[in-house]
């Protein structure tokens, strides 16, 4: 069983390009909610969690919200703001 945080994560591995422009466009979107993003990368986990990689290593950078996928490749802005205020999340002004 894979072991995933609550809230917001991306999943990723070192040298990816992708995921570090995702990691900019989530954090900047987590922080209109003030929400904090956990980076997960998922060659390190896979010595306690070998089913994330399994998972999701061929589709990095993904983003899970509350342990689900979200989106894969690049973050679906206008879903996860909608998403984080439908889960209760006030949008800082």
């Amino acid at each position: 069983m894979q072991t995933t945080p609550r809230g917001v994560a991306l999943l990723t591995r070192a040298g990816c390009h992708s995921c570090t422009h995702a990691l900019e466009v989530l954090s900047e979107v987590c922080r209109e909610f003030d929400v904090a993003v956990t980076v997960v990368d998922v060659d390190e986990a896979a010595t306690e969690s070998p089913d994330l990689r399994a998972e999701y290593g061929d589709r990095v950078p993904v983003v899970l919200l509350d342990g689900i996928e979200h989106s894969y490749w690049e973050v679906d802005v206008p879903r996860l703001r909608a998403d984080l205020a439908r889960a209760g999340h006030p949008k800082n002004v």
